[in-house]
């Protein structure tokens, strides 16, 4: 017994020994491994507010949205039957229905708006919508706007829709992670992830009105259209909208309207029922190496200003020619697309807070954001603005806007300014926004035809080649 006694002891002794001996110095060595959560004495800069690398997970914000995001047909409806047997295909022989396009639209409130891209919905007798769980319903065009892509349509339902809320766009970094969420090539609820590739980012598509997207290398291709870029807590922060590609299919970039001016353009066609544009009331670029020696500059980025708008909010905020601006609110401004994306996400009325470098000194002024009212069309080498209703009247036009003064010293200025546009290319104008769709939308090649009525309330016609 006395022996059985003593082989328990010394086996109890042992492993306590063997235990002690391991949390001594094999723990204590392990531990020199862990991660530290004393961030202060850490020489590697730690942001908690964000879960960035390649463990990220996804599944989440994946969940969050994917039932949020829709898919949109373009459906032209012809009388008298189908003009060709393509235009059967899409729903059979159907009394002349044919699917023209189809993209993606993103569901922003539980009631059933939805932001799409103004070109998947462009020219359509109906739109259909089909939600992630196959329920189809018919849309209502609420309002779109052509220069910036975007479009808002509304189905109606009784039940609530789940919806993906707003994030702050100017919130993004570089680098960050995000997801396209849309329906490419018809395969409804497609998800891919990628990262901010660069902000701001102007395409060069269309003269004097610079862009200013997000651009991702997350795989967008044609259907994704409208649909969603959302950040890895599953907040909308872009309307996917274009690629780049000679092909026309994702090669490893794409593109996406900031939240932010989605957001307001969504809001003021809801409210105004149309765009409401306000501007700084410059007109500049951005620093180049002609400006940084023609002008002995010790800056490389930022907006020179070239002229000030009379009576606009610049002007009276004192923003000089060559005046070097370097930020608006809290947004730096590193060339002229970061001004007109943040400015393009303001209202007439708005105050922003610009910094600048005049003569190598710093200035900050405020400005309040005044209303564009005034258009140079350079192909016509006319300036044009909103009419108003006692000039329509006086000039016994319909519709149009004001020839304002010519920008070409060839074209009969006294014959031309105060005269009213009423028409470009057979199309009805009635403000400023829409002599701006029009260029824009037409073929460089074309002539165009201007139908004004002249001092007299003679109506006449122009054609530019």
């Amino acid at each position: 017994m006395k022996k059985i006694a003593t082989l328990l002891f010394v086996s109890v002794l042992g492993g306590a020994i063997t235990l002690g001996s391991y949390k001594l110095f094999l723990e204590e060595e392990s531990n020199q491994f862990l991660p530290q959560d004393n961030t202060e004495n850490s020489f590697i800069p730690v942001n908690k507010s964000h879960s960035y690398g390649t463990n990220v997970d996804f599944t989440e914000a994946a969940e969050k949205t994917v039932h949020a995001v829709v898919h949109v047909k373009n459906v032209a409806v012809f009388k008298g039957g189908p003009r060709s047997i393509w235009e059967q295909t899409p729903y059979g022989n159907n009394g002349g229905r044919a699917l023209q396009g189809a993209g993606s639209g993103v569901i922003i409130t539980p009631d059933g708006y939805i932001v799409t891209n103004n070109h998947v919905i462009d020219g359509a007798s109906e739109i259909e919508v089909t939600l992630n769980d196959n329920k189809n319903y018919k849309a209502e065009v609420i309002g779109s706007d052509p220069i910036s892509d975007i479009a808002l349509i509304k189905i109606d339902t009784e039940e609530e829709l789940e919806y993906i809320p707003f994030g702050n766009s100017d919130n993004m970094e570089l680098g960050e992670w995000v997801l396209a969420v849309g329906n490419p090539f018809n395969l409804k609820s497609t998800v891919t992830a990628g990262i901010i590739s660069a902000k701001a980012r102007d395409l060069n598509v269309r003269d004097n009105s610079p862009q200013s997207f997000i651009q991702t290398d997350a795989a967008i291709n044609p259907g994704n259209s409208g649909g969603a870029l959302v950040n890895i807590n599953g907040e909308l922060i872009g309307i996917n909208t274009a690629i780049s590609s000679p092909s026309g299919s994702y090669i490893g970039y794409a593109f996406a309207v900031p939240s932010n001016n989605a957001r307001k353009i969504v809001e003021d066609i809801m409210e105004f029922g149309d765009v409401q544009q306000g501007i700084l009331g410059i007109r500049g670029g951005s620093i180049n190496n002609d400006l940084i020696k023609e002008f002995d500059l010790n800056t490389s980025q930022g907006v020179m200003v070239g002229q000030v708008t009379p009576g606009s909010g610049a002007e009276k905020s004192g923003i000089r020619q060559n005046d070097i601006i370097k930020k608006i609110d809290n947004i730096d401004i590193n060339k002229f697309s970061d001004l007109t994306g943040y400015i393009n996400s303001k209202r007439p009325g708005d105050e922003v807070n610009v910094k600048l470098l005049r003569n190598g000194k710093e200035k900050e002024v405020s400005v309040k954001l005044t209303k564009l009212d005034t258009l140079e069309v350079s192909v016509l080498g006319l300036e044009v603005a909103n009419a108003s209703a006692e000039e329509l009247e006086a000039y016994k036009a319909p519709n149009g806007v004001r020839i304002n003064r010519t920008l070409n010293k060839d074209l009969p200025s006294s014959e031309l300014v105060g005269g009213i546009i009423a028409e470009i290319n057979n199309q009805k104008v009635s403000s400023i926004r829409d002599v701006e769709e029009i260029m824009q939308s037409r073929t460089k090649s074309n002539s165009i035809v201007i139908t004004y009525y002249n001092q007299k309330g003679e109506k006449q016609r122009m054609i530019w080649r």
